[in-house]
Formats: structure tokens, C-alpha cells, sequence
């Protein structure tokens, strides 16, 4: 991940997070981008930059992923992830932003928003992890063996994750991002955080939130690859039925990475959305 350095910190409760800010003041709104799990900001990186010709433009790693701090016995829970955003919108002093999220990412913001008390001028969720049932069989075996799978050789270890990682549907990705996506997840520091954030992912996170989100008092979009063969497209449906206003936008021919898959149609999207908002 050599082209892309989150050159920033800030003391969260479950260790150091790494962000960074793009663009200049312009006076249009700024927007901070969320990334899901097993990813981090990296995933963001094509369409951050194109955002931010027209607007600042915050990516931060989750604590546990990408070049956030990684360590044993850390939270990395959405509920602590969800408290953790909160605090970080503070830290910027950003009081309304546009928000952006992906996958996991999407319950940390419904969970900072319903939860915390974080105010977003507009939320934008693309094929979130919002709605129950959620998680692969194989996420689930790796679940609830968490302890057995850390104990794999490396070698093995690091070929799980690449062929876990390429089960996202949609044309498939570049050899060179894949490396790109592993990596983080390999060495003495990586394989257990890439065990212990799915050892972390309960349902009951969402389950707390999934009944409130007709509180939803906000423009919402929610934006969804065709071909995800994680959370089916269906789940867009259902979700922006639950969402008073709620604009449903679908990407032909993306898989649950829409941000590699169709990274210029996704730009043009979430482009639009955030222009009517300010």
C-alpha cells in the first residue's frame, strides 16, 4: 500500500487510529468515507481522491485493520467502532458531515448515529452490513474457531484470506489490489487481528439498531452491487424500504467491492448524492 498513507493519528479507547484528509476547503461540505471488514481505507482510495477535487475528503482505518494499531486482547466490536466514529467526528470538529460507508463500516455509522448522538447532513451506505441474517458459512466456521484458525502456518494462513477475499462477486479483482487487500492481514501482527475482528462480529450489534431505522431524519442513499454474492441484493431492497426516503441505487455487475469493481460508476453516484446535499 505503498500510494496510499493514512499520515495521521488520534487515541481512540481500542488503540491508535490512522487517518488522513484530502483535498482543500472549497466550501462545499465535508465528506469522511467508512470501509467494511476484512478492508480498510485502501478500498476508498480511487474514489477519495476523485472526491476530492470538489471537497475535503477524511479516510481513517478502523482500529484493527489496515495501518490502525493492531494488538491482542483489543475491542474491536461495532459497538466500540460505533463509539470510536463518534469520538473521531469530534476530534475533526465536524459536526453535520456527509458520510460514506461500506459493508461493516454501514453499522458503525447507523450505530454512531442512533446511538451516539453523531449528526451527518447526509448518510450514504453502500452494500451495508445493516440487516439479520448476516454472515457467510465460512465466516461463521471462522467465528466460532477463531482460536483454531490464528494457529495456521502463515503460508496458509495467507492463502485463506486471498481466496476468502476473491468470494465477493463481480468481474473480479486486480492482482496487484488483492496483494494490496491481504497484506495488512499477514505477519505476527495481522493474522490474529484478521481473527480476532471476525471472532468480534456478533449480530446483536445490528439486531439493536435494526428495529430504529425509520428514526432515520436524514437523506439516505443506499447504493448496492447486483452481483454481491455476500449480503444479496435483495438486502438493498429491504433496506431502503425501512428508510423513510431513502434512494435505492443499484450497480450493474458489481460484486460486494463496488468500489473496485465499478469504481467510476460508484464515483458518479455518490458524487451526485452528496452535490444535492451541499
Amino acid at each position: 500500500m505503498t500510494d496510499w498513507t493514512l499520515d495521521k493519528t488520534f487515541p481512540s479507547e481500542s488503540g491508535e487510529v490512522r487517518w488522513t484528509r484530502l483535498g482543500e476547503d472549497t466550501g462545499a461540505e465535508p465528506v469522511v468515507l467508512l470501509h467494511g471488514t476484512p478492508w480498510s481505507s485502501y478500498t476508498w482510495r480511487a474514489i477519495a481522491r476523485g472526491l476530492a477535487r470538489r471537497r475535503p475528503v477524511y479516510v481513517w482505518d478502523m482500529p484493527g485493520y489496515g495501518q490502525s494499531e493492531k494488538r491482542a486482547g483489543q475491542d474491536v466490536s461495532l459497538a466500540a467502532q460505533g463509539r470510536i466514529f463518534a469520538a473521531l467526528l469530534d476530534h475533526w470538529g465536524l459536526e453535520r458531515p456527509l458520510v460514506v460507508a461500506h459493508d461493516f463500516g454501514g453499522a458503525v455509522a447507523l450505530r454512531a448515529r442512533l446511538l451516539h448522538g453523531a449528526a451527518y447532513r447526509a448518510l450514504a451506505v453502500v452494500d451495508p452490513v445493516a440487516l439479520a441474517p448476516w454472515g457467510s458459512p465460512f465466516f461463521r466456521l471462522v467465528r466460532d474457531q477463531a482460536a483454531v484458525f490464528e494457529q495456521l502456518p502463515p503460508r496458509l494462513h495467507a492463502a485463506l484470506v486471498r481466496e476468502y477475499i476473491t468470494t465477493t462477486g463481480g468481474p473480479g479483482l486486480h492482482p496487484a489490489v488483492l496483494d494490496a487487500l491481504v497484506e495488512p492481514w499477514t505477519g505476527e501482527a495481522g493474522q490474529p487481528a484478521f481473527y480476532r475482528q471476525i471472532a468480534q462480529a456478533d449480530q446483536r450489534y445490528t439486531d439493536e439498531i435494526q428495529g430504529r431505522y425509520g428514526e432515520l431524519d436524514l437523506p439516505v442513499l443506499v447504493c448496492w452491487g447486483t452481483e454481491d454474492t455476500w449480503i444479496p441484493v435483495a438486502k438493498a431492497k429491504e433496506l431502503a424500504g425501512m428508510i423513510p426516503g431513502a434512494r435505492l441505487e443499484l450497480i450493474d455487475g458489481a460484486g460486494h467491492l463496488v468500489q473496485e469493481d465499478a469504481p467510476a460508476e460508484l464515483t458518479a453516484v455518490i458524487h451526485d448524492f452528496l452535490r444535492e446535499q451541499g
